[in-house]
């Protein structure tokens, strides 16, 4: 596995080029299975996927424990990145977002010990907080990296001015927010060149499009019960949406079989070549998955082949928001 660098200067960090989301091992895709989801994490680290993304949310609280037991004997292989700000009860109820100072401290400290370990090499603004400043968010945040707790700092889902204010306080080394064929708003809403100027690296969770651009998924039905894909958190996954954004995944369907690759592996690729500077971290809780999807970086994709993918996956393609009320995310 190749490497990518975050960031510049002392905001720098390498790591594996593409990484490895484990929300999905412990909420929001079915149930999961924790032997597997270990076996998934360690089969990523012998493929040199070590570059491992958690947050303190999902589950809640039990991701970070379950990547912390995976990583017990391998911590140096890993590049761990985890995230606060989404407020949740021990009951799963979300409370909300937070980023005031205490809130900050606390959290680290939180996540320091369901992972069991002493740093946090990534540790990011999972949403940014309307009511809290974002010096002082990141004011914090700063102060955790002078006492050694955490290595290097990024934010998620935040706007170009958001960005920049953040930067003036403590160096960003990057920016998490969703990218893929289906999801291309960063390259509109003037993210992307933002973070370029500044340079922050850009890291693209669902690149898969949750799923949808593998071809696995036909209908709804596909689905598990209680799957937040089918319970109408992902608009683009309703009955009324479905059949069009299928049409698009059919598309690149024909592109990957023109090419003798997966279609998650193609949409993966595509990720890639958006720039040195791009990690995708397409999230599984199967080694088989996370195979195909590591494979995705000896895909080469030429001129024509990104031509045509851009034809498919125009502004506008694509039916449905990204999230039910995407009026209530404050960036």
């Amino acid at each position: 596995m190749d490497s990518r660098t975050l960031g510049r200067g002392d905001a720098a960090l390498e790591v594996s080029a593409e990484g490895l989301g484990c929300m999905g091992m412990s909420e929001f895709y079915g149930s999961g299975d924790e032997g597997e989801a270990i076996a998934t994490i360690h089969r990523a680290l012998e493929l040199g996927v070590g570059f491992l993304d958690t947050a303190d949310m999902y589950g809640p609280f039990t991701n970070e424990k379950l990547v912390g037991k995976a990583i017990a004997d391998r911590r140096d292989q890993v590049v761990l990145a985890t995230k606060f700000a989404n407020w949740r009860g021990e009951n799963g109820e979300f409370l909300g977002v937070r980023g005031d100072a205490q809130y900050v401290r606390e959290a680290c400290d939180a996540s320091l010990e369901r992972l069991g370990v002493d740093h946090i090499d990534l540790y990011y603004q999972h949403r940014v907080d309307p009511k809290t400043p974002i010096e002082e968010t990141v004011g914090a945040m700063a102060e955790l990296v002078a006492q050694g707790k955490v290595r290097h700092l990024g934010l998620s889902e935040a706007a170009p001015e958001t960005i920049r204010r953040a930067q003036a306080v403590h160096p960003i080394t990057a920016l998490q927010t969703e990218y893929s064929l289906w999801t291309r708003d960063p390259e509109d809403d003037g993210v992307l060149a933002t973070i370029r100027e500044l340079g922050i690296g850009f890291v693209a969770y669902s690149p898969l499009g949750r799923g949808f651009l593998t071809g696995a998924i036909r209908s709804p039905e596909d689905l598990p019960e209680g799957d937040s894909r089918r319970v109408g958190r992902f608009p683009r996954f309703a009955a009324e949406n479905f059949q069009r954004n299928l049409d698009l995944v059919e598309r690149v369907e024909q592109i990957a079989k023109d090419k003798g690759v997966a279609p998650g592996q193609l949409a993966l690729a595509w990720v890639l070549a958006q720039g040195e500077d791009v990690v995708p971290i397409p999230g599984t809780k199967r080694r088989s998955y996370l195979e195909e999807n590591a494979a995705a970086v000896d895909v080469a994709l030429s001129a024509d082949d990104l031509a045509r993918l851009d034809e498919i996956a125009v502004g506008g393609a694509v039916a449905g928001d990204r999230y039910a009320d995407m009026s209530t995310v404050h960036r």
